[in-house]
């Protein structure tokens, strides 16, 4: 490919991610054929394959031969760094899932998470507090904030319903991510939520995800002393 049509499917990628991004084109829909795409971009139907094949590299698209090219449901788990759904790991496990929203509210960013999501000091996000449970016992307990410019609707959920774990995880692909992970001593507030003593040894995930929008969320994962390790979009 030249070096011309290459930057055309890059545009195309690009165009392309965006609409879906922003749910102009959702998961599970099948997109416009490649002689259509074509047609609307002015290109060779050689250049649409390869925007789209560069997409389905990525795990957003989903292509097959006859049936066409979809958006790809949970696109994220195609991912090298997967990022599971908490609760169907709970139920998974044959454990009855719960959870609990401990706080949610509008809060100005601290510097570390403003760091964290390339976000200025003190804008407001939705600051969200929810501890997940497997057969009532704690599971993990997270310290979450939600971008609603990178995550339009995020206001309008209701998170006693369906966690925000799940519905970023449904929603919103990711591009790419940031994590961390350590080890550190049961604060008062973790062992409060996670039913444990204060200064006990907790595995910690912090993990940041990005699309084209900017910083989608920024999470801290406290994971149970005995459970496996989870990562959490």
């Amino acid at each position: 490919m030249t070096e011309r049509n290459s930057s055309k499917a890059q545009a195309i990628t690009s165009e392309v991610r965006r609409r879906i991004v922003d749910r102009e084109w959702r998961q599970g829909d099948r997109i416009p054929d490649e002689a259509e795409l074509a047609v609307e971009f002015g290109v060779a139907r050689a250049t649409v394959n390869k925007a789209l094949q560069m997409l389905a590299e990525e795990g957003l698209l989903d292509r097959k031969r006859r049936a066409g090219t979809h958006v790809t449901v949970n696109p994220a788990r195609k991912a090298v760094l997967t990022i599971p759904i908490v609760r169907e790991q709970i139920e998974q496990a044959g454990m009855e899932y719960s959870h609990r929203v401990v706080a949610q509210r509008r809060s100005p960013l601290p510097a570390e998470i403003a760091a964290r999501m390339s976000l200025p000091e003190g804008c407001e996000l939705i600051h969200l507090r929810t501890v997940h449970y497997g057969d009532d016992k704690p599971f993990q307990a997270e310290d979450r904030w939600i971008n609603p410019a990178a995550a339009p609707g995020a206001e309008a959920v209701d998170f006693q319903r369906i966690t925000a774990n799940e519905w970023l995880v449904r929603n919103f692909p990711w591009l790419h991510a940031d994590m961390a992970f350590s080890a550190e001593n049961a604060s008062a507030r973790d062992a409060r939520l996670l039913e444990t003593r204060q200064g006990t040894a907790l595995l910690i995930l912090t993990r940041t995800t990005f699309n084209d929008l900017g910083a989608i969320t920024s999470v801290r994962v406290a994971f149970h002393p005995g459970y496996a390790m989870i990562a959490t979009h």
